[in-house]
């Protein structure tokens, strides 16, 4: 399955990104997704269930351990993974 996962970081700092924002941007960067895109009030990647909810993972412990007081976050289902059987049983 295909993941979606959208996230920010708060507090929000508009002058300099604050530490937990450069943190939860560089797990992102950094993890085995794809189409990641990454901006000063949202962040999205997408990849296999598997990487992404590693990456998530990843994301929430860095993220607060570096000063994030909040961090929301939604991941949807966007399809299946390449190679995946579908509910037909077929590829």
């Amino acid at each position: 399955m295909r993941l979606r996962v959208e996230f920010t970081t708060e507090p929000f700092d508009l002058d300099e990104a604050p530490a937990h924002a450069v943190v939860a941007r560089e797990v992102i960067q950094s993890a085995a997704l794809d189409a990641v895109d990454v901006g000063p009030f949202g962040n999205t990647a997408e990849g296999g269930a598997d990487e992404v909810l590693t990456a998530v993972d990843a994301l929430l412990r860095r993220s607060l351990a570096a000063g994030a007081t909040r961090v929301s976050l939604q991941v949807n289902v966007i399809g299946e993974a390449i190679g995946d059987v579908d509910r037909e049983g077929e590829k």
